[in-house]
C-alpha cells in the first residue's frame, strides 16, 4: 500500500525512532493493525538497500515453510513483511542473529503484536527492538509527520505553553469529521465520502474476521466474535467490566477475556491501564477501553455521530503515536478515584506528570478543570498544570494551573 499525498509518500511519525533502532539493534519489529502503512515505511526507509520478501505472497510463505534459510541466509538485511504468518521464522533469525550481530540485520513487520502471540515460541529477547505503527494522526495526514505538540509541553515551561500554541499553525478543523474518518491512510487521506469509507470499513471488517482472526487463534463463531466488537465499540471510553459485557453479549466472561486479548493482540482495541500514583485517594484499577481506529469503530458500532468519548479516544490515539516514537519511555493512563475524581490522561515521561482532560464542548468553564486541580494537589504539586482539551476556539488560562486549549490547537 503506497501512501501519496500529491506525489509524495507523507511522512510519519515513527521514521526516526526506527531509524534509530536500525542503527542500534540486529533485528527491528515494526507491528500495528493491518493497513496502517507498515510495508509504504520500510520500503521508503531503506529503499533498494534490503531485501525484501511479504509471507502474503503464497510463493514467499511456501519458501520460508520450507526453507527458511533461503529467504534468510544472503549477505544483504532482509526485510520480512507480515512475519506472523509463519512465526517459527523467529527461531531462525535467533540463530541467525546469535552467528552476527550485525546492527539493522532484519527489519520484520507483522499486522499482530508478536510479543504475546500464543503461538510465537521463541522469543528476541536482547536482539531485537519492537516499535509499534498506529494508523495516521491529524498532523501526520496533513503532512507533518508527527504526533501533537505533546514534546514541546512537557518540554518548556508553563509561562510559555500560550505562547506555544498560539504561534503553532495547527488549522481548525471540526473534530467530529476527524472521528468519522480516522487514521488508516486509505479512507483517511484518499476517500472522500462517508459512503466510499463506509465500503472500506466493511470489507476490513471482513478482512480481520474472516482472514488475520483465524491466524491468530481459532474462534468458534464469528457472528458471537462480530457482536463482542459491537458492544466494544459502544462502550469506548468506558471501563472494563468482562463479566458485564458477556451477560450483555451472552458469552462467558473467560470467553469475552480471551477474545478481547486478541482484539488487543491485533491493534483493534486499546485497554488504557489506571495511573497508580503513592496519593492518597483510593483509585479503580480496571482499564478502560478505547480502539486503535475512530473510524473503524464507528462503523463497527453502526453509528453515524461520534461523542465525546471519540473526541477523547482522538487524543488518546495522538499520545499513544507520540509515545511510540520518541526516544525515551513514556507512560499513558488515566486517573480515577472511587469517589468518582477522574482525569481523562495522565502522561508521565522524562519525570514529568502532565495531566490531560478532554471536553467536547466549546466554551469550557472553571468546574471542567476541577478534577485536573485536584490531582495536582493530591501530588502535592509535583504534577505539571493541567491542560484542558476543548472543541471551542479559547485558548487562555482559566485558573492558575490549568491552560483551556482548542483540541486542534495541540493535535
Amino acid at each position: 500500500m503506497i501512501i501519496i499525498h500529491g506525489m509524495n509518500v507523507l511522512p510519519r511519525a515513527v521514521e526516526g525512532a526506527l531509524r534509530r533502532r536500525l542503527r542500534v539493534m540486529p533485528a527491528v519489529v515494526v507491528t500495528g493493525a493491518r493497513q496502517t502503512g507498515k510495508s509504504t515505511l520500510v520500503e521508503k526507509l531503506v529503499p533498494g538497500r534490503r531485501q525484501m520478501f511479504s509471507l502474503d505472497d503464497l510463493d514467499v510463505l511456501d519458501v520460508a515453510r520450507r526453507d527458511p534459510e533461503a529467504l534468510l541466509g544472503g549477505k544483504r538485511p532482509v526485510t520480512l513483511d507480515e512475519v506472523q504468518r509463519v512465526p517459527e521464522l523467529l527461531s531462525v533469525i535467533k540463530r541467525a542473529i546469535d552467528r552476527d550481530r550485525t546492527p539493522g540485520r532484519f527489519l520484520l513487520t507483522g499486522s499482530a503484536n508478536l510479543l504475546v502471540m500464543r503461538r510465537v515460541s521463541e522469543t528476541l529477547a536482547g536482539r531485537a527492538s519492537w516499535l509499534g505503527l498506529w494508523p495516521m494522526t491529524r498532523a501526520e495526514q496533513r503532512g507533518a509527520g508527527r504526533a501533537g505538540a505533546w514534546e514541546e509541553l512537557l518540554a518548556e515551561p508553563e509561562a510559555k505553553w500560550l505562547e506555544l500554541l498560539e504561534a503553532r499553525d495547527a488549522g481548525r478543523e471540526d473534530w467530529r469529521v476527524l472521528a468519522r474518518r480516522g487514521g488508516f491512510p486509505t479512507p483517511a487521506v484518499h476517500l472522500r465520502t462517508r459512503a466510499d469509507r463506509a465500503i472500506w470499513f466493511d470489507g476490513y471488517v471482513r478482512t480481520y474476521l474472516e482472514r488475520d482472526l483465524r491466524e491468530l487463534s481459532a474462534v468458534s463463531s464469528l457472528p458471537d466474535f462480530r457482536r463482542l466488537m459491537r458492544a466494544a465499540a459502544l462502550r469506548l471510553g468506558q471501563l472494563v467490566n468482562q463479566t458485564e459485557l458477556g451477560r450483555d453479549v451472552r458469552l462467558s466472561q473467560p470467553t469475552v477475556h480471551r477474545w478481547l486479548n486478541l482484539l488487543e493482540t491485533s491493534y483493534i482495541v486499546v485497554r488504557l491501564p489506571a495511573w497508580s500514583g503513592n496519593l492518597t485517594r483510593r483509585i479503580v484499577k480496571s482499564p478502560r477501553l478505547y480502539w486503535g481506529d475512530t473510524g473503524l469503530a464507528l462503523h463497527v458500532a453502526g453509528q453515524e455521530e461520534p461523542s465525546g468519548a471519540h473526541l477523547e479516544n482522538l487524543v488518546l490515539h495522538d499520545l499513544l503515536v507520540w509515545r511510540d516514537a520518541r526516544a525515551e519511555d513514556a507512560g499513558v493512563f488515566y486517573w480515577r478515584t472511587t469517589t468518582g475524581e477522574e482525569v481523562d490522561f495522565v502522561v508521565e515521561a522524562g519525570g514529568e506528570i502532565l495531566p490531560i482532560e478532554v471536553k467536547a464542548g466549546s466554551r469550557p468553564r472553571l468546574r471542567d478543570a476541577a478534577h485536573l486541580r485536584t490531582f495536582r494537589r493530591l501530588c502535592r504539586r509535583k504534577a505539571r498544570s493541567g491542560l484542558l482539551l476543548h472543541a471551542g476556539t479559547a485558548l487562555e488560562w482559566i485558573a492558575p494551573d490549568v491552560l483551556a486549549a482548542p483540541w486542534w490547537k495541540v493535535l
